[in-house]
């Protein structure tokens, strides 16, 4: 059987039911998108078999935004080729634009037509389709069945001693609705066969539309074969069959994970995105949202509430009840919370500790040093070994720019200090409790920068407060 096989992938649907302001095949799933889990499983598929296969994705219904879509997210795929159906005629239709529009689709020697709605579909599908046709060289056409519980609004596999055709649901006798056996909507053919047959075809079904089950019919060398997972060939229409298959995939990771070494203490509570990344020996605790490409490394410890985003963590380190991360570094041996923030550039190195209520956004902390309570540190680099006491507030912005506050190694700052940036530290220093710093200390040296106390005994009953609770 020949290698070279050309696959049309269908993705010009407007995804009216679903009610979202983007193309049905862009819809969002497990941090990625649809249309990123089929091309996964083609691409798979075509690695596996050695073929030399491209993709013709025909698109329709905001086109722009999945041509930004595979520009951004498959720069270097030069197999991927956009064609547009201008109008939303039927399957044979939007064929007939695939061939139009992709340079090279009619030389293949096979073509796969692929739904674009269907991120279930699996390599081992598209291997078992493309090894019968392997097999049977005398074939013109596979098309792949499933057994339905509830067959309603899939065409209906009509079976004959010389072959079958698939009948739509609109144009099926209430007989032929009582099959079970339906169409999955995913077909290999000789793409010879749809070159003698595919302008042949019309619109005279209650449809009104030129459809590709009319390639099937039963004095065609063509064979059905059916698969026994319905849930392979879920079509996504609805938002709830969006969440059907997000939780099918969610299935999936977690048994990836926990296969792995991985221990969820609940899986069905944690929400992991497909691309994020957990080492073995790591716990994750009810509750926790893992999204973007996180990279978690071993023996780490996630505790109920978090939320982690496009963030790395090291081995050994722990993050705390509801503390929330984005886009941030977390290194080896590192304590974040309970309840702290790490905002985008947040870098804290070996064996950091960050407390309660404390907020990092654009910083590095160097190993081993503390920000413990109630803390905001912003555009900030704090040396190895400091110790920053509680209610500290690096004063970045000015109201037009930002800037960086420096603290040096094994330097201690008290609680309620504010360092007003640009404002150097030294290494070694200490600064008192309560001290506003406009100015750079240098190594080793005290500052501190307070008014000087007054007490005024007898005083305080000429203040309201006191007068009111007399009265």
């Amino acid at each position: 059987m020949s290698d070279k096989i050309g696959i049309a992938l269908l993705a010009a649907g407007k995804g009216t039911r679903m009610k979202i302001n983007r193309p049905k095949t862009l819809a969002p799933l497990m941090g990625r998108t649809i249309l990123d889990f089929i091309l996964d499983s083609l691409k798979e598929f075509s690695l596996k078999k050695q073929l030399h296969s491209s993709i013709g994705l025909v698109v329709g219904h905001q086109k722009e935004l999945v041509k930004e879509h595979i520009e951004n997210f498959y720069p270097e795929d030069k197999k991927i080729v956009l064609a547009h159906q201008k109008e939303q005629l039927g399957t044979a239709d939007a064929l007939k634009s695939y061939f139009h529009d992709v340079k090279g689709a009619w030389d293949k020697d096979y073509t796969f037509v692929v739904c674009g709605d269907t991120p279930l579909l699996t390599s081992y599908v598209f291997e078992q389709m493309y090894e019968l046709m392997e097999k049977e060289s005398s074939l013109d056409g596979v098309c792949a069945s499933f057994y339905a519980d509830d067959p309603a609004g899939y065409g209906r596999i009509i079976k004959s001693p010389i072959g079958f055709q698939i009948v739509e649901e609109k144009d099926a006798t209430n007989e032929q609705k009582q099959i079970k056996e339906v169409n999955s909507g995913l077909y290999l053919l000789k793409t010879s066969f749809i070159k003698e047959r595919l302008a042949l075809l019309d619109s005279n079904n209650k449809a009104g539309e030129f459809l590709l089950t009319d390639l099937f019919q039963k004095d065609f060398q063509v064979k059905v074969m059916a698969f026994e997972d319905s849930q392979t060939f879920l079509g996504i229409n609805t938002l709830e069959q969006l969440e059907q298959a997000e939780s099918i995939l969610r299935k999936k990771k977690t048994k990836k994970l926990q296969l792995s070494g991985v221990r969820l203490i609940d899986s069905s509570s944690c929400y992991i995105d497909w691309n994020a990344e957990i080492e073995a020996g790591s716990t994750i605790y009810p509750n926790v949202v893992i999204e973007g490409k996180t990279r978690i490394g071993e023996s780490v410890v996630i505790e109920s509430g978090v939320v982690i985003k496009d963030s790395e963590i090291g081995p050994g380190s722990s993050i705390y009840a509801n503390s929330y991360l984005e886009e941030a570094s977390v290194g080896r041996g590192v304590s974040v919370g309970p309840m702290a923030r790490l905002r985008p550039g947040a870098d804290l190195k070996e064996k950091v500790k960050i407390g309660n209520f404390v907020e990092v956004k654009k910083s590095t902390l160097h190993k081993g040093s503390k920000v413990s309570h109630l803390s905001y540190v912003g555009d900030a680099e704090i040396g190895e070994e400091a110790n920053i006491g509680c209610g500290f507030i690096s004063c970045n912005y000015d109201g037009v720019q930002k800037h960086k506050t420096i603290i040096g190694k094994r330097t201690f700052v008290g609680s309620d200090v504010q360092a007003v940036a640009p404002v150097k530290i030294g290494d070694d220093a200490l600064i008192a409790a309560g001290s506003t710093i406009t100015h750079d200390v240098p190594d080793g040296a005290f500052a501190i920068a307070r008014g000087r106390q007054e007490t005024k005994e007898g005083f305080a009953k000429k203040f309201p407060v006191f007068r009111k609770k007399k009265s």
